[in-house]
């Protein structure tokens, strides 16, 4: 379900694409959902949807830090906290992460442990697994 404000798209939950509603489709929600579909197989591998992110300023911080990982590369917890000027705040981040409204594309997935270890995530370990593999093809 890809949910939009005035501003753009505000949140992405994902579902079972089988029983999502498409049906109030807007210019926002279309190229949202066309993006996320190329990214899945494949072949995008940057977003340019516009977004509308609500959350504290410590949030949009990080979000904003996660959008600056490339693709198919990993950041620490605390690589994120020190970027924003926030060394100590590694736990922090990762409830950041977990509050992430716009998975996949603020990319929540390529924030791992410090020991490389797959941690946190708020759709399961295993499918933060499938979207870094997915970055390594």
């Amino acid at each position: 379900m890809i949910t939009e404000d005035n501003e753009g798209i505000c949140d992405i939950s994902l579902c079972d694409c089988n029983v999502c509603d498409h049906s109030s489709n807007t210019v926002f929600t279309d190229e949202a959902y066309k993006q996320l579909i190329e990214y899945l197989d494949g072949i995008r591998k940057t977003f340019d949807i516009k977004l509308s992110l609500k959350g504290t300023e410590f949030q949009k911080a990080v979000w904003n830090q996660l959008c600056d990982i490339p693709y198919g590369e990993t950041r620490s917890y605390s690589d994120i906290a020190i970027a924003i000027d926030n060394p100590k705040a590694s736990r922090a981040v990762g409830m950041a992460c977990n509050k992430n409204p716009v998975m996949i594309v603020v990319p929540c997935h390529r924030v791992i442990g410090k020991n490389k270890s797959l941690t946190g995530y708020a759709l399961g370990i295993d499918i933060k697994k499938q979207l870094l593999d997915l970055e390594k093809e």
